[in-house]
């Protein structure tokens, strides 16, 4: 799929083109991606933070861990139900009320699984506390796609997802310190207070984003639909983008990239956690720091690398633009990084004992970080490059698809 010199002639004529990437300052945008970062982040500790505290919580509730490990089911469920409609009702209404939709619900269902007393309400409190948080990563995809022309974009979205994705290494940190000192109801309480905040933020300092006259509701014809009724737009809608060959096969690629962390974290107390005689549930969380670290490091690192890509062969081509160069900063982690590091961490700890053996694991989580990190960004830049005009919602079902084969694979 080729384009010519920049991306303006798919979009917008040069001038307008310019504009609309200009209308804040570049300190505004880091502003703004450290917004979009907070909320991205905000699923990743709903969600992380909620499994070390489960044998607290049925201990609390009389029931089995089984039984409240549904709860991570259901809010797979609706992270992807969520975002989906984030998504679609941000194209039409904007970024910021999604944002100001969702962390209410972000707060008060945080409230309510606090407050819960019985198993029934738990599964209905964290339904709604999910879908209060699980707008972040898809609106805050379109939002640097918003802000962001094609040659800053990659750099940018690797600001955002190493912001994003630090919290599956942080997350269970916590949530591990929380329930063993403190309570999981106060975790809970927390989150919610974290959503409060976040309400704020987005009301005072983050403005819409959005390309201006672009929304749906911008281009209702004037009288056609009352303002006081809310337009319904079918949450679905986003999955038919993925009927394109190339963007199921980065998502499906992008998938098995964040699959191979869920193979290496999700089990760690049974894996390094045994081979190495590490019980203390602090240390366990501790373990994860190193996966954390290599995504701090290798989310900016791909983004750039990608920028370079789609600058390097634009120019070899006179000015031709393919989509698929910025993919080229995938190959190393896909075909190296990710696979190498994921086997040798099985090796590792099938044959080798003591501290050089937990030394060396450790290192291999530290490059799957960034080996991960090389396929992801790169990838969500490629969706927002793509389909500009409906960056978030190819975003929300770019992660509906893996949210929903790593629940079941779990399964």
């Amino acid at each position: 799929m080729a384009s010519s010199s920049a991306e303006e002639t798919l979009l917008l004529p040069p001038s307008k083109h310019e504009a609309v990437y200009q209308r804040f300052t570049p300190a505004r945008k880091r502003g703004i991606i450290a917004i979009v970062s907070l909320t991205g982040l905000l699923p990743m500790f709903v969600s992380g933070t909620f499994i070390p505290s489960i044998p607290q919580i049925a201990k609390d509730l009389h029931s089995t861990g089984p039984i409240v490990s549904l709860a991570v089911s259901l809010s797979i469920f609706a992270y992807s139900l969520g975002a989906l409609l984030g998504a679609s009702y941000s194209t039409f209404y904007g970024r910021k009320p999604i944002y100001l939709v969702g962390t209410p619900l972000l707060l008060l269902g945080s409230i309510g699984v606090a407050a819960s007393r019985t198993i029934p309400q738990l599964m209905v409190w964290r339904f709604v506390q999910a879908i209060g948080a699980s707008p972040g990563m898809a609106v805050g995809s379109g939002v640097i796609g918003d802000i962001y022309k094609l040659e800053e974009r990659g750099q940018a979205m690797g600001i955002f997802f190493a912001a994003v994705l630090v919290g599956p290494a942080l997350a269970p940190l916590a949530g591990g310190l929380a329930s063993h000192y403190f309570s999981w109801r106060l975790l809970q309480l927390s989150l919610g207070i974290v959503g409060f905040i976040a309400f704020f933020i987005v009301l005072f300092f983050f403005p819409e984003t959005y390309h201006p006259g672009e929304r749906g509701a911008d281009k209702l014809e004037p009288g056609s639909h009352p303002t006081w009724r809310p337009v319904f737009i079918n949450p679905l809608g986003p999955l038919a983008l993925l009927r394109s060959p190339n963007l199921l096969a980065v998502t499906f690629a992008g998938f098995a990239a964040v699959y191979t962390e869920y193979v290496l974290l999700v089990p760690i107390a049974y894996t390094i956690g045994v081979k190495y005689n590490i019980t203390n549930e602090a240390l366990i969380g501790a373990c994860f720091l190193p996966m954390g670290l290599g995504n701090m490091i290798g989310a900016p690192l791909s983004g750039r690398l990608s920028d370079i890509m789609v600058v390097r062969y634009r120019k070899k081509r006179g000015g031709v633009w393919y989509p698929e160069d910025r993919l080229r900063a995938t190959l190393a982690g896909a075909l190296i990084l990710v696979p190498l590091s994921i086997f040798i961490s099985g090796f590792l700890t099938e044959y080798v004992s003591g501290t050089l053996g937990l030394t060396l694991n450790l290192i291999c989580l530290f490059v799957n970080g960034i080996g991960v990190d090389l396929v992801l960004s790169p990838a969500a830049a490629y969706f927002v490059d793509l389909l500009h005009s409906k960056s978030a919602e190819a975003m929300a079902a770019n992660r509906q698809v893996s949210f929903l084969l790593v629940n079941k694979l779990d399964v």
